[in-house]
């Protein structure tokens, strides 16, 4: 079975930690780790280093092979141009199409945080023996809903269609995007209903004819790049066709076009959570709401439901009588935020570029 983890992007959400030059994938957020690395080693051992591959700009090709030793070079794979995930999956999947195109594959990204790693495994490998059998199959991972959620995707299922080495497989019916607040509290009240984590199992071989029929745009130009015999023709296809693909996001290129009876959903509480913000990150890590989260040298008195990430070690960042704040302290940028505010993050990296600030974005 093939891992395919996805580490593209900046993160802005995550500024002024995550910049341009070294963004949120590669940071170390939680403990002494980044969410990469992270994600890779809740693969480990099940999955071989061999087994694991890794979609990333190619400018951080070099990066995340430091990050990553243990995962072939070859195996991480170096985009030339950003094209929203649709294209960047569409890539992958040609690409292994052509190298294992009926052996499982999971589709997983690198910003989350899975808290049960072993309930997570489990779940995947066991989809995987359900693909083995049909390899026409694409099984959704989906993360029981802990709250009605308004910002994250939704997935409905149907009855249960098979129970394969204690994990249970329910037809899938339908995708719903980010409800409003009253549907979001019917969805949680649902358990037909999960949050939907943008994780799956299938073949290369299914994936990529999807590809074919409802996305020919990208299938006929990923067809191109990765029919090249060499390395070194591989290589100058990606440079001179892969900006010519779609920024065209998977889920509108794909999944929505995705006839029903060829999907199952697993529902787990793997312990899931989008960590690609300050304030999702708060609410991830903390054990009771109104629980500080800390990071680096801090002091903090009569103060709660803040998150406080201090990278300066010769710096002592100081908190008295705040609540819900998050306060992110870095060499050259001092971010103090409400929580309910961090959305606005973007809105501000976007404002720098092309001033005198840009270097710092």
């Amino acid at each position: 079975m093939k891992a395919v983890i996805f580490a593209g992007g900046v993160g802005t959400r995550l500024w002024p930690l995550s910049r341009k030059k070294s963004p949120k994938q590669f940071a170390k957020i939680i403990g002494d780790k980044s969410t990469l690395e992270l994600a890779v080693e809740r693969m480990l051992p099940e999955f071989n280093p061999e087994d694991i591959y890794v979609s990333t700009g190619k400018e951080y090709v070099e990066r995340t092979h430091e990050l990553l030793p243990n995962i072939p070079k070859e195996n991480i794979i170096g985009e030339p141009a950003k094209r929203d995930n649709g294209s960047a999956v569409g890539l992958i999947t040609a690409y292994l199409a052509k190298k294992f195109p009926n052996e499982p594959m999971v589709i997983l990204w690198s910003d989350h945080l899975v808290k049960y790693e072993k309930t997570f495994k489990s779940a995947v490998l066991s989809a995987g023996k359900v693909v083995e059998t049909d390899p026409n199959k694409m099984i959704f991972i989906g993360q029981k809903a802990r709250f009605a959620s308004d910002n994250l995707g939704w997935i409905e299922t149907g009855d249960v269609a098979e129970v394969k080495e204690g994990t249970t497989f329910r037809r899938f019916a339908g995708f719903k995007y980010r409800p409003d607040e009253a549907l979001a509290r019917e969805y949680f009240q649902n358990s037909n209903f999960c949050w939907n984590l943008g994780y799956f199992v299938t073949t290369p071989a299914f994936l990529n004819s999807l590809f074919e029929k409802y996305a020919q745009d990208i299938f006929s130009v990923t067809e191109q790049i990765t029919s090249k015999g060499s390395n070194d023709e591989f290589m100058k296809a990606m440079d001179e066709l892969y900006p010519t693909l779609p920024e065209i996001n998977f889920d509108k290129a794909i999944l929505e076009k995705i006839p029903q009876e060829c999907a199952y959903v697993v529902i787990e509480d793997i312990g899931w959570s989008d960590i690609g913000a300050w304030e999702a990150l708060k609410e991830a890590l903390a054990p009771r709401k109104n629980d500080n989260v800390l990071k680096g040298r801090t002091l903090v008195k009569e103060s709660q439901d803040n998150l406080i990430y201090n990278y300066q070690q010769e710096k002592l960042v100081v908190a008295i009588d705040i609540e819900d704040l998050v306060v992110i302290n870095t060499e050259d940028v001092l971010l103090v935020a409400n929580k309910s505010s961090i959305s606005k993050v973007k809105q501000v990296v976007e404002s720098l570029y092309g001033t005198e600030l840009e270097n710092i974005t």
